[in-house]
């Protein structure tokens, strides 16, 4: 087998391809960076390539499945729980799409390639600006609020919840000799949670909360 410059070409679009997604991963932190996604981009075009390079291969699609299976492992570990939320999901899509840019790239599809990585970046670098404007216009806010025993006041809690248009996701009251704690996680637009501030700032039965 030898090297012929279209492989060159194909490892060294790899090259850039997963170093401009790493970028991206690196900027932000993430567990998969830029070193990460340029040996994902390079194994996968490379794997690529011998399945269409190793004599008596007759089958390149059954290498390609086993790419597709072995970053699904890689993706899976840059997932994580973390306050019973889900974080890294980004970053495991990352690894699988950096892995599929390789793959095509491999067989040759260069301007397939370049289409997808072009719209990865614009998907990684500038949605998170429309992410953060749904998140200002449908904020979700775990509030803590501290006030006598009594379950009529819980009961007129949830109705401030509600008079201000916010949604309950989830509640948990804890209860001591002399107080409630109440931990109350919702969802609602700005000026409901300002709202809701307002009414609990005018409550004289709440000695106090925070979210």
């Amino acid at each position: 087998m030898t090297l012929i410059p279209e492989d060159l070409l194909k490892i060294l679009l790899a090259l850039l391809a997963g170093g401009l997604i790493g970028v991206e991963r690196e900027f932000r932190d993430k567990a998969a960076g830029f070193r990460t996604l340029i040996f994902i981009s390079l194994g996968s075009t490379l794997f690529t390539l011998l399945s269409l390079k190793l004599p008596g291969n007759k089958d390149a699609a059954r290498i390609a499945a086993n790419i597709v299976t072995g970053v699904g492992f890689l993706g899976a570990g840059a997932i994580l729980r973390e306050e019973g939320r889900i974080t890294g999901l980004t970053t495991a899509a990352a690894i699988w799409l950096t892995s599929a840019v390789g793959m095509a790239l491999g067989g040759g599809e260069y301007l397939l390639a370049g289409l997808v990585v072009l719209i990865g970046l614009v998907v990684l670098w500038f949605f998170p600006y429309f992410d953060a404007w749904v998140d200002r216009r449908r904020g979700e806010y775990t509030y803590h609020i501290v006030c006598p025993p009594s379950g009529e006041k819980v009961a007129q809690l949830e109705s401030a919840f509600r008079e201000c248009g916010l949604r309950i996701q989830s509640r948990k009251q804890i209860k001591s000799d002399m107080a409630i704690t109440s931990i109350w996680h919702v969802r609602g637009t700005p000026a409901g949670h300002a709202c809701l501030v307002e009414k609990f700032t005018r409550d004289p039965d709440i000695k106090e909360f925070s979210f």
